[in-house]
């Protein structure tokens, strides 16, 4: 595997040796002093350049960066469909377990790219570039919840919880899986991610995607989180819900209490002895 002084000096070179290449940014957990290292970081670089169109013609030039396991191309797919903001990205993972996602931007819209406070200048061939802020994490930290944020959290989360059971009554365990680990779990790291800031004043990143929260829950509630992941059983799948329940509960009566929000414990009560009383409906019944 090639090191990073190697990788970063292939993605500087080749900008330096490239006339429509004229500065060279980098991004994410490369560009952060404070991620934890290790060989799966991804390279995250944007080509400012003169031409995109021109890069896009053919993808034969970036073989210079290695040989490719596999390549996307997310502007030529159409699920999910291309942000046309101009750009082209070749995200790129070599044989060897590099990775670069590469992003050439236009130079004519250097002043329209989005803002990144992980954004490292590496290259700047003209001085084009305006200069960037200290490195930091700001624009990954949680914002605190308004009062409607959280009513809305708390009214998807129990919402949602009947369709699990629903789903787990009838044996759909498809269906069942995908209520309670795509929106319901999506309600219940967002309160998460709001009960961490609390605790550390929202200055701290719990991660993409909880990526962190090992580090910042309570040992309690990361071995209740721990619990929510079943298997496809349907008894574990029911165990994982009303650990959901739990973990959920707890987090956001920290919340509400913090910020002096009003916590549903109607729905939260209601919700629960609906569900205790789906699990024992016999199968074939013709009556909620």
């Amino acid at each position: 595997m090639r090191s990073e002084r190697e990788m970063m000096e292939l993605i500087v070179d080749t900008a330096r040796d490239d006339e429509r290449i004229r500065a060279v940014i980098m991004n994410g957990s490369r560009a952060n002093p404070n991620a934890p290292r290790d060989p799966f970081q991804d390279f995250d670089v944007v080509y400012i350049v003169t031409d995109v169109a021109s890069f896009k013609d053919t993808a034969d030039w970036i073989k210079r960066f290695g040989e490719i396991m596999i390549l996307q191309m997310p502007e030529d797919m159409q699920d999910p469909s291309p942000s046309h903001d101009g750009a082209f990205s070749y995200l790129m993972q070599f044989t060897d377990g590099n990775r670069i996602d590469l992003w050439i931007y236009p130079l004519a819209k250097l002043d329209e790219r989005e803002k990144d406070s992980l954004s490292l200048l590496l290259l700047d061939k003209d001085g084009i570039v305006p200069p960037l802020a200290p490195v930091s994490e700001s624009d990954y930290l949680p914002r605190p919840p308004t009062a409607k944020a959280f009513s809305d959290c708390c009214n998807e989360f129990w919402w949602v919880c009947p369709y699990v059971a629903k789903g787990l009554w009838r044996e759909e365990i498809a269906y069942a899986k995908y209520m309670l680990d795509q929106v319901v779990r999506e309600q219940l790291m967002k309160m998460l991610t709001w009960h961490i800031g609390v605790k550390t004043q929202f200055l701290l990143n719990p991660g993409k995607y909880g990526k962190y929260f090992k580090k910042h829950l309570e040992p309690k509630l990361w071995e209740l989180l721990l619990r929510t992941y079943a298997d496809a059983t349907y008894g574990k799948t029911w165990e994982a819900l009303y650990a959901m329940c739990d973990l959920f509960g707890i987090a956001a009566l920290h919340v509400a209490d913090h910020f002096a929000f009003d916590y549903p414990r109607g729905d939260d009560q209601r919700v629960r002895a609906y569900l205790q009383h789906v699990r024992t409906l016999p199968r074939g019944a013709k009556e909620i």
